[in-house]
C-alpha cells in the first residue's frame, strides 16, 4: 500500500524573488547569464542561510524561501539586494541582473519539504509589484517590521493582483535602486507634474556606492559616550565657520543637477579610552582647506572619483555630507549654499537610515571649502599591511586581541562566515572597526582605519585581512594595549631607543621584549614560534637584570593569562 504524503500546515513568512528580464539576459548572451546567475545565487543563497531561512524551492532564475520571522526575511532581502546593486555596478545598464523581491506572511502547507497555498502565491505577486532592484511587502510583513528596522516603507495601497480573489495591500520598501536612487515615498503612484520633476533632479546623478552594499560596519563601545557628535549641531558648527570666512561668490548653475552617493559599510568596538578623545572642533584650524576629492576620508574610491568627476568642476551651490563609515551624499546645482546644505545632509541622513552603520551625517565640505568639524582621522605609517608567513595564522574571533566578549560575539556573528575582501582595523583601547563584502584591498583597509582612527582619536592598526590575522596575535600571554618601546615606563629611559631600533629592524617573524626590575631590556627577535620569542627574550634579559618579565609580543604590550 503507498504511503500517504504527510501534509503539514504552519504560518511562516515566505521570500519569493524573480530577476526582472531574465529571458532577455539569457537572450543576449546566454554563457555569461548563467555565469552570473550561479554567482549571484551563492550571494542569495548565503544571506538566506545566515538569516535563518530556507530554500525550498526554485525554478530558473527564481527562488522561492521560507523564514521564521518577518524581520529577518526583510532584513535579509535588504541585504541581498545592497549587495548585489554593488556588482550590478560593474555591468552596463542593459547587463545588469537585479532581483524584484515580494515578502507576506500566511499560513501555508508543507508537503515533502515544499510549501504551498495562498502565502506563498501572494508573496509572487507581491514580487511582480516590486521595483527592480527593490522589494515589496504585505501589509502583515510592515506590522511586524515597521517599528523593528530602521528602513522607511511607501503604502502603495491594496492592489489587485492575478488569482488572488481579494486586495493585497502592498508597501514598498525604501532602498537605494541601481541607478543610485531611492523609490519613491508617496502612496501608490508616482508625483507628477512640476513637483515630481523637482524630485526626480534631487535623487539623481551618479550615485556610487562604496566598498560594498551589502558591507556592513558594526560598533561596540565600552562607554556609552557618543562616538560622533550630533549631525545638526556639527552642522550649525560649520556654518558659524564659514560666516565668519569670506568666500569668493560663484554663479548659480543654469538648472540644479544634484548628485548624490551612498554607501554602507566597517564597525568600532569599545569606545575611546578618556585619554585618547575623539577629534573635536576644537582642533580645527581656521586656514581654508580647499576640497579634494583624493583627500576626502571614510568613503571609497568609488566615491572619490564620483566626487572628482561631478562634485568639485560644479558651480555653486554645492555641499557634500558623510559618516565617518562612509555613508555619503553631495548635491550640486542647488539655488544658495544653505539649500545645499540642507539637501545634502537630508539625502545622507536618508542614506544612512537605511545603513547597518552610525547614522550621524556631518558636512564635510560646502562649495570649495571643507568644513568638517573634526581633524582628519589619525593613520598608522604605511605599509598598512604585512604579509608575514611566519606570524600569520587563521582568524578565530574568539582569539581576537583587546575587545570585549560582546564584540567577539559579532565578529562570529558578522565577520567569520562573511565573504571576501574584509578587514578589521582595532585601536588601543580595544576600539575596533569592520567591514565586509569590499572590493579593492587597499579601499578596504584605508578605509577601516581612517573610521577606527577617527573612533578612537589615535592611529589603528590592521589586525586581520580575510580570514587571517595578518599580525603577530598573542595567544600564550595576553594583549593588553598597544606597545610604544618610546613611551613604555618600564624601559630604563637610555635604553627605550635602542629597543625601539630593534624593533624596526626585526621585520619578520615572532618578536618579544622582556624586561627586568632596573629596566633593562631583553630581546626575543625574529622567532618562528610565540613560544620561541618569549623564552629569548626572557633567557637575554636575565643576563643583565633579574625579575624578569615580557611585556611586548609583537605590536603589543602583553601580561600573563
Amino acid at each position: 500500500m503507498a504511503e500517504q504524503t504527510v501534509l503539514k500546515r504552519k504560518i511562516a513568512a515566505i521570500f519569493a524573488a524573480d530577476i526582472a528580464g531574465y529571458s532577455r539576459l539569457v537572450a543576449e548572451d546566454e554563457e555569461e547569464t548563467l555565469r552570473r546567475l550561479a554567482a549571484y545565487r551563492e550571494v542569495v543563497d548565503d544571506f538566506i542561510a545566515r538569516a535563518g531561512g530556507r530554500i525550498f524551492n526554485t525554478a530558473g532564475d527564481a527562488v522561492l524561501a521560507e523564514f521564521p520571522s518577518a524581520v529577518e526575511a526583510v532584513r535579509c532581502a535588504i541585504d541581498i539586494q545592497e549587495s548585489l546593486r554593488t556588482r550590478n555596478m560593474a555591468f552596463p545598464p542593459n547587463r545588469q541582473m537585479s532581483y524584484r523581491i515580494g515578502i507576506t506572511i500566511g499560513d501555508v502547507v508543507e508537503r515533502d519539504g515544499d510549501l504551498l497555498g495562498d502565502g506563498v502565491n501572494i508573496a509572487a505577486r507581491l514580487e511582480g509589484l516590486a521595483d527592480v532592484g527593490g522589494i515589496c511587502i504585505s501589509r502583515a510583513v510592515h506590522e511586524q517590521v515597521a517599528n523593528k528596522l530602521s528602513v522607511q516603507f511607501a503604502d502603495m495601497g491594496a492592489r489587485e493582483v492575478k488569482n488572488i480573489p481579494t486586495p493585497v495591500h502592498a508597501y514598498r520598501v525604501a532602498m537605494r535602486r541601481e541607478d543610485g536612487t531611492y523609490a519613491p515615498m508617496k502612496k501608490a503612484g508616482r508625483l507628477g507634474g512640476a513637483r515630481g520633476l523637482l524630485l526626480a533632479a534631487a535623487v539623481t546623478a551618479g550615485a556610487l556606492v562604496a566598498i560594498a552594499a551589502g558591507t556592513s560596519f558594526y560598533l561596540d563601545y565600552r562607554e556609552t559616550k557618543p562616538a560622533q557628535r550630533d549631525a545638526a549641531k556639527a552642522a550649525a558648527e560649520a556654518l558659524a565657520r564659514l560666516s565668519a570666512k569670506p568666500t569668493s561668490p560663484m554663479p548659480d548653475a543654469a538648472s540644479p543637477t544634484p548628485a548624490s552617493t551612498a554607501s554602507t559599510a566597517g564597525q568600532p568596538s569599545p569606545a575611546p579610552q578618556p585619554s585618547q578623545p575623539a577629534p573635536s572642533p576644537s582642533s580645527t584650524t581656521a586656514v581654508i582647506e580647499k576640497f579634494a576629492a583624493d583627500a576626502v576620508p571614510f568613503v571609497s574610491e568609488r566615491t572619490r572619483i564620483a566626487l572628482a568627476r561631478d562634485y568639485a568642476p560644479a558651480p555653486a551651490h554645492k555641499a557634500f555630507a558623510t559618516t565617518i563609515n562612509g555613508v555619503s551624499a553631495y548635491v550640486t546645482g542647488q539655488p544658495s549654499d544653505e539649500a545645499a546644505k540642507a539637501a545634502a545632509l537630508e539625502q545622507c541622513q536618508q542614506r544612512a537610515e537605511n545603513s547597518n552603520g552610525p547614522r550621524k551625517c556631518e558636512l564635510y565640505a560646502v562649495g570649495d571649502n571643507v568644513v568638517y568639524a573634526h581633524s582628519r582621522p589619525p593613520l598608522p605609517p604605511q605599509p598598512w599591511v604585512r604579509h608575514d608567513p611566519l606570524t600569520e595564522r587563521a582568524f578565530s574571533a574568539a582569539e581576537m586581541p583587546l575587545i570585549r566578549d560582546t564584540g567577539r560575539d559579532r565578529l562570529t556573528t558578522n565577520y567569520g562566515t562573511a565573504r571576501r575582501t574584509k578587514a578589521i582595523a582595532l585601536g588601543p583601547g580595544g576600539q575596533f572597526f569592520y567591514s565586509v563584502g569590499g572590493d579593492l584591498v587597499d579601499d578596504v583597509v584605508r578605509r577601516n582605519l581612517e573610521a577606527c582612527g577617527a573612533q578612537a582619536g589615535t592611529a589603528c592598526i590592521i589586525v586581520a585581512l580575510d580570514d587571517t590575522f595578518v599580525v603577530p596575535v598573542p595567544a600564550v600571554m595576553k594583549a593588553t594595549g598597544f606597545f610604544h618601546a618610546a613611551s613604555h615606563t618600564a624601559i630604563a629611559t637610555d635604553a627605550r631607543e635602542e629597543v625601539a631600533r630593534r624593533l624596526v629592524a626585526a621585520t619578520s617573524g615572532w618578536n618579544a621584549i622582556a624586561v627586568g626590575k632596573a629596566g633593562h631590556p631583553g630581546y626575543g627577535l625574529n622567532g618562528d614560534r610565540e613560544e620561541t620569542a618569549i623564552g629569548g627574550a626572557l633567557a637575554d634579559c636575565s643576563t643583565r637584570d633579574s625579575d624578569c618579565r615580557v611585556i611586548a609580543i609583537g605590536p603589543f604590550t602583553v601580561e600573563d593569562n
